[in-house]
């Protein structure tokens, strides 16, 4: 973004829409901690007023209004956590480049969380490998000031494109989301178990939590258990609630096998 044009945006300016033409609201997903039967948290995920997917409104989103949107969904996604009683961590995606500062840009974020006492502490944001970034050492910059401010960060859909292991080498956030390119059939996929044993070795080695995302039978959720990795997203457990907050069904739960593992050194929360 070009500095000349950039103005920090306050909560209410937010919550307003920040001057966006369109309006959007946010469904959740449930991250589930099997080693307690629990639920670990939600990420927040872009939706349409009348229920319209990302797609739709991520079309919406070009260089002129890119970090209104940003600021918007930060602001947006917190507001309706609060509103819904969410407990837990609350994850929230980024656009690295829509932010010029990240230590300006942040300012409606922390407003928003200290109107609605919301600890920051609680607050996870996630940049998508996919996410197209022209400056790593932007992107490094911002994952380590919302580190300093206290905030939990995650790199998403690890696996599903060239950049992860890049992006790994220049920080080291708190989660890694395994991509379901990785996840999809693991329990009879040789290779793919392989490819996911490496990376739980490196990941023991940095001390950082591995969530596994795209899981849709038991059988995956097994195979990635055995592996030490405890923090699950996808469609078995529960798909994206509009505006509400999801729980999981004891019967999903009897399927799996709780239980601890040694290798599983992240604590949730």
């Amino acid at each position: 973004m070009d500095g000349k044009n950039f103005k920090s945006l306050s909560c209410k300016e937010c919550r307003e829409g920040a001057g966006l033409d369109f309006d959007f609201t946010m469904a959740f997903q449930p991250f589930v901690d099997v080693s307690t039967g629990s639920i670990f948290g939600y990420e927040a995920l872009v939706r349409g007023p009348n229920q319209e997917g990302a797609g739709f409104i991520l079309g919406k989103v070009n260089d002129s209004n890119r970090y209104q949107f940003d600021q918007a969904c930060r602001v947006k996604a917190i507001g309706l956590a609060s509103k819904l009683g969410l407990e837990g961590v609350l994850s929230i995606n980024f656009l690295p480049n829509a932010i010029y500062r990240p230590e300006t840009c942040i300012r409606a974020t922390l407003e928003a969380a200290e109107d609605l006492d919301f600890s920051t502490d609680r607050i996870m944001f996630e940049v998508t490998e996919g996410e197209r970034v022209t400056d790593h050492s932007h992107l490094t910059d911002i994952f380590r000031e919302y580190k300093r401010i206290g905030f939990k960060t995650a790199i998403d859909d690890f696996g599903a494109g060239y950049s992860g292991l890049n992006l790994l080498a220049e920080f080291q956030p708190d989660y890694i989301k395994l991509d379901m390119a990785l996840t999809r059939n693991i329990d009879k996929d040789r290779v793919r178990r392989a490819i996911v044993h490496g990376i739980m070795a490196t990941c023991r080695e940095l001390d950082l939590g591995v969530i596994a995302e795209g899981i849709e039978t038991p059988g995956e959720c097994l195979a990635l258990q055995d592996e030490g990795i405890t923090l699950f997203q996808g469609y078995f457990f529960a798909r994206p609630g509009f505006e509400h907050l999801p729980q999981i069904s004891p019967d999903v739960l009897a399927q799996i096998k709780p239980r601890r593992t040694a290798d599983s050194r992240r604590k949730p929360g």
